[in-house]
C-alpha cells in the first residue's frame, strides 16, 4: 500500500535537509519525506574538512565568491546571492551552533567536530516532524496523476513534490536523465596528482607556502597557492585548484599531462639569474645551501636535475648552468600519470545543467513538481567551504521553491 507526503526528498546529505527545513519552515503543515541510501544520514558532512565540517568560507563579496566555482557562472550568482556565507552563519548559530573563521577565510564550529554540524540538523529535523529514513535507498522515481510516484527499499510513496538532492550518485542522475534533463558526464573534481619522479622521491612531507602550478595545454591552466610534496606525487591548494578548473580537459586526456612548477613566483626569471650570478661572485659557499627561500631538500632536487652536485661551490658552476637553474626554478618540469585523491571528501564536476531549472525556484524545466539541490547540478567549488555554501544554498532555493509550489 502506497503511503502519501506532500514532498519525498531523495537524499539525506547537507542540501536535502536544508532543503526539507527550509521547506518545514515555510510550510508547517506539510508532510515530508526523507530517503537516505545510507545506514545513516549526513555522511559526507561528518567526514568533510578531516572530520572537523569546513560549513562555509568567510567571503561575502558576490563576485568574489563566484570566482571559487570552475563552474556555474551567472545562473550560480542567482541562487547564491539569495542564501549568502553571512546567511549560513546566521542560520547555523541561532539554532546553537557557533563557527569560527580561521586566517584563510575557512569557517568551522568552534567544537572543530563535525558532528557538531549533524547533530543541529538531526535535532532541527526531529523538532519540526521531518520524517528520515535511512538505508532506505530508492528504486525509482515516475510520474503519477498525483505528481510522483517515489519507490523505495521500504515502500511505494506518493507525493505532489520531489526535492531530488541525491549528490553524485549514479542513481541520482538515471533519474534526472530518465525524467527528461540532460546530464553532463560526472567527472572528478579536487584531487591531487600522481607524478613519477625519482627527483621527488623522499620529498613526501615537503612543502611550498606559494607556487604557480600550469597544465600545458592550449590554453595552459594556471592556479597559484601552497604545494605539497606527496608519496605518490603532488598536493596542496595549488594543485587542487588546477584539478578543478581543469577537471574535464583532465579527464578527457585520463589525467596524463605535462604540468609545469613555478617554485618562485615572486621572482622573475631576470632577478633570478642577478641572484644566482651574484652568488657565483661570492666564491667558496656550497651550491647545496639555498640562496632563496626553498626548503633543503627541494633545492638540491631542482640541482640534482639540473646535474649539479650540491657539495660544489659556487664558484664552479658555469654561467650558462645557472642560467638553467633559473630556469628550472621557474619553469620544472613533470608528467602527471594518473589522479590521487583529497582526504576522504569527493566531489565531481557535471550533473544537471542549470538551464534545465527555473533559478528562482530550482524546479525543474523539463518536469514541473521536481526540485534539485546540490551537486546533482552542474556546479562544484573549490576547497575552502565553497562546495558546502553552495549545498546550503541550492537546498534554501529549493525548499522556497517548493512551499510556493504546495500553496
Amino acid at each position: 500500500m502506497k503511503k502519501t507526503f506532500e514532498t519525498v526528498i531523495v537524499g539525506g546529505g547537507a542540501a536535502g535537509f536544508f532543503g526539507g527545513l527550509r521547506l518545514r519552515a515555510l510550510a508547517p503543515r506539510a508532510s515530508i519525506l526523507v530517503l537516505e541510501s545510507a545506514a545513516r544520514p549526513l555522511g559526507k558532512v561528518l567526514i568533510s574538512g578531516g572530520g572537523r565540517c569546513n560549513v562555509t568560507h568567510d567571503l561575502n563579496d558576490l563576485e568574489g565568491l563566484l570566482e571559487f566555482y570552475p563552474r556555474g557562472g551567472p545562473a550560480l550568482a542567482s541562487i547564491l546571492r539569495r542564501f549568502m556565507p553571512a546567511d549560513t552563519v546566521k542560520w547555523f548559530e541561532s539554532h546553537g551552533v557557533k563557527l569560527k573563521t580561521e586566517a584563510d577565510g575557512r569557517m568551522f564550529p568552534v567544537t572543530d567536530r563535525s558532528q557538531s554540524i549533524v547533530d543541529c540538523l538531526l535535532k532541527q529535523a526531529a523538532r519540526s516532524g521531518l520524517e528520515v529514513r535511512s538505508g532506505d535507498p530508492v528504486k525509482s522515481i515516475a510520474l503519477s496523476p498525483e505528481g510522483y510516484l517515489v519507490q523505495s527499499k521500504s515502500g511505494l510513496f506518493s507525493c505532489r513534490t520531489v526535492l531530488l538532492a541525491s549528490g553524485s550518485s549514479p542513481a541520482g542522475y538515471r533519474w534526472a536523465t530518465a525524467l527528461g534533463h540532460d546530464l553532463i558526464a560526472p567527472v572528478p573534481s579536487l584531487f591531487s596528482f600522481k607524478v613519477d619522479s625519482p627527483l621527488l622521491q623522499g620529498l613526501a612531507g615537503v612543502s611550498l607556502s606559494r607556487s604557480r602550478a600550469s597544465l600545458l595545454l592550449d590554453p595552459p591552466i594556471t592556479q597559484e597557492g601552497p604545494l605539497l610534496v606527496t608519496h605518490w606525487g603532488l598536493s596542496g591548494p595549488a594543485i587542487l585548484k588546477l584539478s578543478a578548473w581543469g577537471a574535464r580537459v583532465l579527464a578527457d586526456c585520463s589525467w596524463r599531462c605535462p604540468l609545469s612548477l613555478d617554485l618562485v613566483p615572486d621572482h622573475t626569471g631576470a632577478e633570478l639569474r642577478r641572484l644566482l650570478l651574484g652568488q657565483k661572485q661570492g666564491g667558496r659557499h656550497q651550491l647545496g645551501n639555498p640562496p632563496l627561500e626553498l626548503p633543503r631538500s627541494l633545492w638540491r632536487a631542482v640541482l640534482k636535475g639540473g646535474e649539479l652536485e650540491p657539495q660544489r661551490v659556487w664558484a664552479e658552476a658555469s654561467n650558462r648552468a645557472l642560467g638553467c637553474l633559473a630556469e628550472r626554478l621557474k619553469d620544472w618540469r613533470f608528467e602527471i600519470v594518473g589522479r590521487g585523491v583529497f582526504k576522504d571528501e569527493f566531489v565531481t564536476a557535471g550533473g544537471v545543467p542549470l538551464e534545465q531549472v527555473q533559478l528562482k525556484t530550482l524546479e525543474s524545466r523539463r518536469s514541473p513538481g521536481l526540485f534539485l539541490a546540490g551537486e546533482i547540478l552542474n556546479v562544484d567549488g573549490l576547497t575552502g567551504g565553497f562546495n558546502f555554501q553552495s549545498a546550503w544554498a541550492s537546498g534554501w532555493v529549493a525548499g522556497q521553491g517548493i512551499a510556493a509550489r504546495l500553496q
